[in-house]
């Protein structure tokens, strides 16, 4: 009899081990959507969710139009993990965050060549900095320079004019009075509406912002998009690195990474809206005059400490993958 007991408590506890084990871990997780709970990232995000159950983690989403308030939520421990824009989760990872470096990854070629190396476990320490944990990183597609002036169309120009620039970034600022242009302190939730208002005569942005923030107000009747790509968008997946085992976290950024050409689908869909009369040209001579002044910026922001040297490097081993003959190859200055 006494043995029959023992047996049946053995089984009763690898039974509830079994199940503890099977049991999804449950988080919180912000994601910052411009639009709210029925824009593309919470959409996006939903897939995710769908995904991660199958990792063990059951993610509750919790979306906000405020990513200020999105990331002060993630730094008090309210969320878990939060989905942010690669500019403002510069302040939990620089090396991530310098993705979005001025000029840095000229196209998404570029850009799925840096992702395909951050997916890889072998970039892991790169993205923990021992608080905070990358679980992911999305291309919100390329910045823009919009104008209400199409004659503002080289750097010259721009000097006295109005610039919209995040105010949590300080090297938005620094570049802005650097050509001349007088930077006006915007966030996400009021740079369009500035543009659009005329407070500010030029903004940087990503092609998708252009009809659900209704940019075309603000370039009409005489604006205009300069077709020169200025930076990487990114949207980036923070977590508090305690609250997610490191396993869960490389299969999530695998996961990012693996569904890139659905990203780049929605992305091409959305910038079709966008009217091409907008674009402004520029000549051949002043686009190298621009990554010049760019890498210069670059170069100035490292050594600030905003911009990260090892991503600075990664970007320009890149650039010289696909495009051997450029002279930062001969000499390398990043």
């Amino acid at each position: 009899m006494k043995k029959t007991i023992l047996a049946l408590l053995s089984i009763s506890l690898l039974l509830s081990s079994h199940a503890q084990a099977n049991t999804p871990i449950k988080r919180k997780v912000c994601v910052f959507d411009i639009i709210g709970n029925v824009g593309p990232v919470m959409g996006a995000m939903r897939d995710w969710r769908t995904a991660a159950m199958g990792w063990g983690l059951d993610a509750e989403l919790i979306p906000f139009t405020n990513e200020a308030i999105a990331a002060e939520d993630l730094k008090a421990g309210k969320c878990d993990a939060a989905l942010m824009t690669g500019i403002r989760g510069r302040d939990f990872n620089q090396y991530a965050g310098t993705l979005d470096s001025i000029g840095g990854i000229p196209s998404m070629d570029h850009m799925r060549i840096v992702l395909q190396v951050l997916a890889h476990p072998s970039s892991g320490a790169k993205l923990d900095t021992g608080s905070y944990s990358m679980m992911g990183v999305a291309p919100a597609g390329a910045a823009y320079i919009f104008v209400n002036d199409r004659n503002i169309n080289t750097l010259a120009k721009a000097a006295g004019k109005r610039v919209a620039v995040l105010e949590y970034d300080r090297t938005q600022t620094i570049l802005v009075s650097q050509i001349g242009a007088t930077p006006v302190n915007s966030d996400i939730t009021n740079f369009a509406s500035r543009f659009n208002n005329g407070v500010v005569d030029v903004i940087a942005a990503p092609l998708v912002a252009y009809a659900p923030l209704e940019l075309y107000k603000g370039l009409s009747p005489d604006g205009g998009i300069i077709n020169y790509p200025l930076a990487q968008v990114t949207m980036q997946l923070v977590a508090r690195s305690d609250r997610f085992p490191a396993e869960m976290m490389q299969t999530s950024r695998e996961y990012f990474y693996n569904n890139l050409d659905q990203i780049l689908d929605g992305l091409a869909q959305e910038e079709k809206s966008v009217d091409a009369k907008w674009w402004v040209e520029i000549p051949a001579a002043d686009k190298s005059e621009y990554e010049i002044m760019m890498q210069e910026a670059r170069l100035q922001l490292r050594e600030l400490g905003y911009y990260n040297a090892e991503m600075l490097s990664l970007q320009r081993r890149v650039r010289c993958r696909l495009n051997s003959d450029r002279a930062e190859c001969v000499n390398p200055l990043e």
